[in-house]
C-alpha cells in the first residue's frame, strides 16, 4: 500500500508540473490556426488535405503533436517545437543559426514539408508530416517558441496570472487566449478579418523571416523586464493581446500558404 501511494503521489505531481514545463499555443490556440488555415486553402489542397485526414479536420488534427507526448515512442519530438535563440541576434545571424543541421521547429518544419511533397513517402509518413505541419506552424508564430534557452522559452520566469501560479510560456501559450472566454470557432470568427494587402505580405513571408518576425515579438516581451513573481493580470491581456492574435491569425494563413504550394 505505500508503494502505490508512493506512486500515486509521483504521479500527481508530474501531472501538476506538466502544464508549467512544456506546450505550444494551448490546444484553443491550435484549433484557432487550423480552424483559419481552413479558410485559405485552395480546393485542390483541400481534398488533399481530406485524402489524408479523413473526416478529421484540421483544427481538432493540430493538437496531435502535443496529446502524443502521452506515448513515449513519440519522445523524439519533443525539441521539434521550438528553436532556442539568444538574446541580441542580428537578423543574419539568425539566419546562420537557422542554416546549421541542428534539430529544431525550423529544421523539421522543412523535413516535414518535403516529406509531404514526397511522392516516396507513405501513407502513414504523410499523416505524420501533414498533422506535424500543422502544429508546427502555429507553435512557429508563438513568441516564446524562438525564446532562450537558459530559462526554457520563459518556462522557469515564475508569475501568476491573475492570481494563480504560472509562468511567461504558459501565460503565452493559453492562459491570454483561454482569458478571452471564446470557443475556437468564435475566436476564429473575431479575428479572421485579413485585409488584402496583410494577406499578400504574410504569404509572401518566407521560414526564415517568419523565425525572425517571432523572435523580435520574444525581445520585445523580454524587454519588459518581466520577472519572477510578478502579477499579470488585465494591464498585460490589454498590452498584448492584439499581439497574440495577429500572430494566430498569421499562423492560419500561412499555414494554408504552405500547404497551398505542396498542392499547386
Amino acid at each position: 500500500m505505500k508503494i502505490l501511494t508512493v506512486k500515486k503521489i509521483v504521479i500527481a505531481l508530474t501531472l501538476a508540473y506538466l502544464p508549467f514545463t512544456a506546450g505550444a499555443w494551448g490546444v484553443l490556440g491550435h484549433r484557432i490556426v487550423g480552424e483559419i488555415a481552413d479558410h485559405y486553402l485552395t480546393p485542390k489542397a483541400r481534398m488533399s488535405v481530406k485524402q489524408i485526414l479523413g473526416n478529421e479536420s484540421m483544427a481538432m488534427t493540430s493538437n496531435w503533436a502535443d496529446f502524443i507526448k502521452s506515448d513515449t515512442s513519440y519522445n523524439y519530438l519533443s525539441n521539434w517545437h521550438y528553436v532556442n535563440l539568444a538574446e541580441g541576434l542580428a537578423i543574419n545571424e539568425l539566419h546562420q543559426l537557422l542554416d546549421r543541421p541542428d534539430v529544431n521547429i525550423y529544421t523539421k518544419l522543412n523535413e516535414m514539408i518535403g516529406a509531404l511533397k514526397s511522392g516516396k513517402s507513405s501513407p502513414e509518413q504523410k499523416k505524420l508530416a501533414l498533422r506535424l505541419i500543422i502544429h508546427l506552424m502555429g507553435d512557429l508564430h508563438q513568441p516564446m517558441h524562438t525564446a532562450r534557452k537558459d530559462d526554457l522559452g520563459g518556462n522557469r520566469i515564475q508569475v501568476t496570472w491573475f492570481g494563480q501560479k504560472s509562468n511567461l510560456h504558459r501565460v503565452w501559450d493559453e492562459q491570454l487566449i483561454d482569458f478571452q472566454q471564446l470557443s475556437y470557432t468564435e475566436y476564429v470568427r473575431a479575428i479572421d478579418h485579413p485585409t488584402a494587402q496583410q494577406l499578400i505580405t504574410w504569404q509572401k513571408t518566407e521560414l526564415k523571416e517568419v523565425v525572425w518576425e517571432s523572435y523580435q515579438i520574444c525581445n520585445r516581451i523580454y524587454a519588459t523586464g518581466i520577472k519572477n513573481d510578478d502579477k499579470l493580470s488585465y494591464k498585460y491581456n490589454f498590452d498584448w493581446i492584439g499581439t497574440v492574435n495577429e500572430q494566430l491569425l498569421k499562423g492560419g494563413v500561412r499555414l494554408a500558404k504552405v500547404l497551398n504550394d505542396i498542392y499547386k
